[in-house]
């Protein structure tokens, strides 16, 4: 029996000093302020234990549907004229459908042409004859569905991107399952909400499009100098200023600019806006590059609109009005109206992407680092009260094997804490729950094994018989109990938000601690004990 037992004994010793570097790493002092300090920097706490911001986002799918159409009718409009095929109109006339578009005029001889147009240009697209000599083409419900999907998937990495930028550390940012299209977003410690949330819902749309008038003191200004009618394909935004904090409303401006848009989002360079100056105000200013085909797309819009207005439009607002002097290829500036704070935080969602679409705050909660500090002051207590009751009880009842146990136990939550200082998890108040129930489930494993060791020994085998017996039996019921219970919390995890996908993290480990705790661990010292045994000596196990 002693044969192993060296090899074991130093496993033990391996396990506990790596798993004890995980907990503490290498602190920088050994009092109580410092391995407090060194662990609370490893073991990373969660939203309702460290304080921070929780929040529920609505995708607006529906934008990116629509962004999709309106480059569907452009593209539509693009082939037909280059086929000479003419038309009366194209158009979505439902804003509550922007997934339907209406072409109307087309010659009864084109019809043909049509279908071919639609099937090799717009295949997301089904074609259909309307009334009154009209054709309507409608998203397909998959092509439909996938759009929504991945502008949610978008969506979530772009909110990542910002978020990670900002150094927000173990930032929670996910689908949530409870409601459609919507992210869960979880920032532990964030000590400027307000700013976070503007980063977060700024859609970053930055757009180039043709100015065909304006400014105009008003909407209704704008009306009445276009004979009470916008015109077809054209769109009226509010100028840079108007709506603003601190800006003067009755100097707002309007300009009426073009649907379609010379650059869109998807033209930018990734990580190709920076922060500049102004030459002539010395103002704060952002540049952007744009992509190779961006780039060639603004030379020829530009080089066909020399003397022309452009207007540069960041989240359906015009920045900037511009006379095109010369041919412009690659890059532009933003510039005016922003200080230093505004110029970084507009290059950092430049620069992480546009949101496919814009999101809706649905819920808010707040939690403050004082409560968040209650929960940790009760959380503790209660882990520390229930294990130190589940220590003495195991030594009353067990006597000298409850020493066995009680090693076992403070062994397995070193191991379930140096797990979550490696893996970087974090640990929230459900997860102190976890680290409990873990308590408890290593309790219940060396109950099972001490009490079958206590009929072999009233069976009247020998000590080190009754240790075998007792262990080889006990551990088919460990295993079991142990698994379905893993497969209840590999549930939670999959289906589950923030917090109980802690719990079901900090279970599924101390499960697994608690396997290599309660019977290896737990075998090895019984074996050390009755090595030490003169033979026949009884085992103290109550």
């Amino acid at each position: 029996m002693n044969k192993n037992l060296g090899w074991k004994l130093a496993l033990i010793a391996v396990t506990l000093l790596i798993f004890l570097f995980g907990i503490f790493g290498i602190p920088k002092s050994f009092s109580g302020q410092g391995l407090l300090a060194a662990m609370t920097d490893r073991v990373h706490l969660g939203l309702d234990l460290k304080g921070g911001t929780h929040l529920i986002l609505q995708v607006q799918v529906n934008d990116a549907v629509n962004a999709e159409s309106d480059h569907a009718v452009e593209r539509l409009k693009e082939v037909l004229n280059k086929q000479k095929i003419t038309y009366a109109d194209i158009s979505k006339p439902d804003p509550a459908n922007p997934d339907r578009i209406v072409l109307k005029g087309v010659p009864p001889e084109s019809r043909s042409d049509l279908r071919t147009i639609v099937d090799d240009n717009l295949p997301e697209f089904s074609l259909n004859s309307g009334s009154e000599n009209s054709w309507v083409l409608t998203m397909k419900p998959q092509a439909l569905a996938e759009l929504k999907n991945r502008s949610v998937a978008q969506a979530i990495e772009t909110i990542r991107s910002r978020i990670d930028s900002l150094g927000v550390s173990e930032p929670v940012i996910q689908e949530h399952g409870l409601g459609q299209y919507q992210i869960l977003v979880q920032l532990p410690g964030v000590d400027d909400p307000a700013r976070v949330k503007d980063i977060m819902q700024s859609t970053a749309m930055l757009e180039i499009k043709q100015v065909l008038g304006g400014p105009y003191s008003s909407e209704a200004d704008a009306l009445q100098q276009n004979n009470g009618m916008l015109p077809p394909n054209s769109v009226l935004l509010r100028g840079r200023g108007a709506g603003r904090p601190g800006s003067d409303d009755s100097g707002e401006q309007y300009y009426l600019v073009t649907r379609s848009s010379a650059v869109a989002g998807a033209d930018l360079r990734q990580g190709g806006a920076s922060v500049g100056r102004d030459s002539n105000t010395n103002l704060p200013d952002v540049g952007f590059l744009l992509t190779n085909q961006g780039g060639r797309k603004f030379a020829a819009f530009t080089g066909a609109h020399v003397g022309d207005r452009l207007a540069v439009v960041l989240d359906n607002r015009v920045r900037e009005v511009a006379v095109i002097k010369e041919q412009i290829h690659d890059q532009g500036r933003i510039s005016g109206g922003m200080d230093e704070q505004a110029a970084k935080d507009l290059a950092l969602v430049l620069n992480s992407g546009a949101l496919p679409a814009g999101i809706k705050y649905l819920e808010e909660r707040t939690v403050g680092p004082s409560l968040g500090a209650d929960s940790i002051r009760a959380g503790i207590r209660a882990a520390v009260i229930g294990l130190v009751a589940v220590l003495i009880f195991m030594l009353v009842y067990y006597h000298g094997a409850g020493i066995n146990a009680d090693v076992a136990l403070i062994l397995n939550l070193i191991i379930l804490l140096g797990f979550l200082g490696f893996s970087g998890a974090t640990l929230t108040l459900p997860g102190i729950a976890g680290v409990i129930l873990t308590v408890g489930m290593g309790v219940d494993s060396n109950v099972l094994i001490f009490e079958r060791i206590r009929e072999e020994l009233r069976a009247g085998k020998t000590p080190t018989s009754a240790v075998e017996q007792g262990f080889s039996h006990a551990w088919v019921t460990i295993v079991d109990t142990h698994v379905t219970t893993v497969v209840s919390a590999a549930i939670l995890f999959l289906f589950g938000t923030g917090p109980v996908k802690g719990f079901a993290v900090t279970l599924t480990f101390g499960l697994l601690a608690n396997l290599f705790t309660a019977v290896f661990v737990s075998r090895a010292i019984f074996d050390w004990i009755l090595s030490r045994k003169q033979r026949g000596e009884a085992l103290s196990i109550g």
